[in-house]
């Protein structure tokens, strides 16, 4: 199977990597020509619990040139969804499938209405991918699961057949005939996490060892799953804490969530499609979020600071 990875950070890198060494034709798509230089020249540098491994790996800053693919995987930032599926028309086939694998929810929808919906299925993952430098990431896949679906919930020949090829690949994946529902188990563990690690500047090591942060993050989640419920979602999690638990179930210490990433870096994070999700759907269904609200407030504040050059006073 050929398939494009398409925004290969961290945890495109983790998967791409062991679609790689299981067989797969695969291709990394990453706007930084720095670690595209790094993975061609030397290999993707893997660090996992017990040891470091390489693998050869395919890398490119730009669609062009890979040609028609059978599978796309989105995972660039939320909001760059539009523009990147834009951008990378060379790739879609007649037969090409896009999934995305995004944190957050929403990204279903703009691809639809770029390349068809009939093309799109929705994904969820709990593998992590930390980068460390250029062509060396942490790699957390090892019991790690990946849930995919198609959008209207049937099993088909076409996602079953993805499902094999990750598997195959030694990535834990189920084929999920109520997708909505593992979106929103996903987007519960993001919630538990990605903003309080945002804010704190914690790795999980340290987030985990602070009881407020714990309590901060159940009430969160907790909201979140109030919101799930008036939306008639069926649920995996029966209480916030299992949610908590679960995302930083298999992670090193060091371990640092993707909003937390994103800050480091000087980027936007995505907020608005997690936490902010939680709060729309919340005003929609008239479920009250304070606390994801206020989360929301905090990151957007910090994400203004990454750029915010005071006026000087007068004179």
């Amino acid at each position: 199977m050929k398939i494009c990875i398409l925004g290969a950070g961290a945890l495109g890198c983790a998967i791409g990597a062991a679609l790689t060494q299981a067989g797969s034709d695969v291709w990394l798509v990453t706007r930084s020509q720095a670690n595209v230089d790094a993975m061609n020249a030397k290999g993707l540098t893997l660090v996992e619990a017990d040891g470091e491994r390489n693998v050869a790996v395919k890398a490119a800053v730009e669609a062009k040139g890979i040609g028609p693919v059978d599978l796309l995987i989105v995972l660039v930032k939320s909001g760059d969804t539009r523009a990147a599926i834009g951008a990378s028309s060379s790739l879609i086939g007649a037969e090409t499938c896009v999934m995305s694998l995004q944190n957050g929810l929403g990204h279903e929808d703009i691809l639809a209405s770029a390349v068809g919906a009939h093309r799109v299925l929705a994904g969820k993952t709990y593998v992590g991918g930390v980068q460390l430098a250029p062509g060396r990431i942490i790699s957390g896949t090892r019991g790690k699961q990946t849930f995919i679906g198609e959008l209207d919930g049937s099993v088909t020949a076409r996602v079953q057949a993805i499902a094999a090829e990750f598997n195959r690949a030694g990535l834990e994946t189920t084929v999920s005939a109520n997708i909505m529902g593992t979106m929103w188990d996903k987007l519960l563990v993001n919630v538990a996490t990605g903003a309080l690690s945002g804010i704190t500047r914690l790795p999980y090591g340290g987030l985990y060892a602070v009881p407020e942060v714990k309590a901060t993050a159940l009430a969160a989640v907790a909201e979140a799953m109030a919101v799930a419920r008036a939306r008639g979602v069926t649920l995996s999690f029966a209480e916030p804490e299992a949610a908590w638990l679960h995302a930083g179930q298999g992670l090193p210490d060091s371990f640092k969530a993707s909003m937390l990433q994103s800050l480091e870096k000087g980027a936007l994070t995505e907020i608005d499609f997690i936490n902010g999700a939680v709060v729309r759907w919340g005003e929609q269904l008239g479920v009250p979020t304070p606390v994801n609200a206020a989360l929301v407030g905090c990151i957007k504040g910090i994400e203004k600071a990454l750029t915010y050059q005071p006026a000087e006073a007068s004179a």
